[in-house]
């Protein structure tokens, strides 16, 4: 079964998104299962996980009402308050729901890049670690050494890094200090077997014009470092529209990873972390 790992939906009217502005062009429109479906469905995608895009309660729930009518979306990762107290019991309200599987904070929205170690957000991770929910990692590369930081105080904490770390790669040349610090980062959260990566959002990370050479070093040491059962394909759709294609996407990650990785890259890996099609167990300590 193939998965798209990682795509976001909304309605404009909701109101919520902070960063949705009639600046973003294109995409300050609604963007519903209606619109993604016929995507997926002439890629034979059967599933995908739909991941918040805004900060609120409210995203979290919408998203999830979007479940109850579209079975192709196998799961959702919302968002929490991660310094409320009372957000141990709105895990548990949202874990109600047979598609609900983690949360997201938009890290990379945030000016202080320790933000994550922070003494009050501690009981939410604890929370999420004890409930057996993904932290879904919205990093950039200047918050890799606080995330392997944050994964050595919480060793049961399942992380899914979103977006390979979000290198730079227009402005990045191969081999260089900058290329080398991502590499050796991401290795080094790879060195924790809670921890997965999503192999995403390379197209906006790039020029314009790229090719699949472009993303064969990237690739090549996400691969290394994760091996296939740890990396997992996702199409950041629709921002990845920015400067990309679906379909071209789709085929420059299928020609960079050997055939014997597909399957797990293109859809056992997000099977399994999210539990996609499955009972999310829910072992409150």
């Amino acid at each position: 079964m193939l998965i798209d790992a990682h795509h976001h939906l909304w309605r404009i009217a909701r109101n919520d998104y902070g960063w949705l502005t009639p600046d973003e062009g294109f995409l300050y429109r609604d963007y519903v299962p209606e619109h993604f479906k016929p995507i997926l469905d002439a890629h034979d995608i059967a599933r995908a996980v739909v991941i918040q895009a805004a900060p609120s309660l409210a995203e979290t729930e919408f998203l999830l009402s979007l479940t109850d009518a579209h079975p192709y979306l196998g799961a959702v990762v919302g968002w929490v308050d991660f310094a409320d107290r009372n957000t141990p019991q709105t895990l548990d309200q949202f874990s109600a729901h047979p598609k609900f599987r983690g949360v997201r904070p938009m890290i990379q929205d945030i000016a202080e890049d320790t933000w994550m170690l922070r003494e009050e957000l501690s009981g939410t991770f604890v929370a999420l670690a004890e409930r057996g929910l993904s932290f879904d990692a919205l990093i950039q590369p200047r918050h890799l050494a606080t995330l392997i930081e944050l994964v050595s105080r919480y060793p049961s904490l399942r992380v899914a890094i979103n977006h390979c770390g979000k290198p730079e790669v227009r402005a990045w040349q191969v081999g260089n200090a900058d290329f080398n610090a991502w590499q050796a980062g991401m290795t080094e959260l790879a060195r924790h077997p809670n921890v997965f990566c999503k192999l995403s959002a390379l197209p906006t990370r790039a020029a314009p014009g790229w090719t699949a050479e472009t993303f064969s070093p990237y690739v090549d040491v996400l691969l290394t470092a994760f091996g296939p059962t740890r990396l997992m394909w996702a199409s950041d759709w629709p921002i990845l529209e920015r400067n990309g294609r679906y379909d071209d996407w789709f085929h420059v990650a299928r020609a960079l990873l050997p055939e014997s990785t597909h399957a797990d890259v293109f859809g056992a890996t997000a099977k399994s972390f999210y539990r996609i099609d499955q009972v999310c167990p829910r072992a409150v300590a």
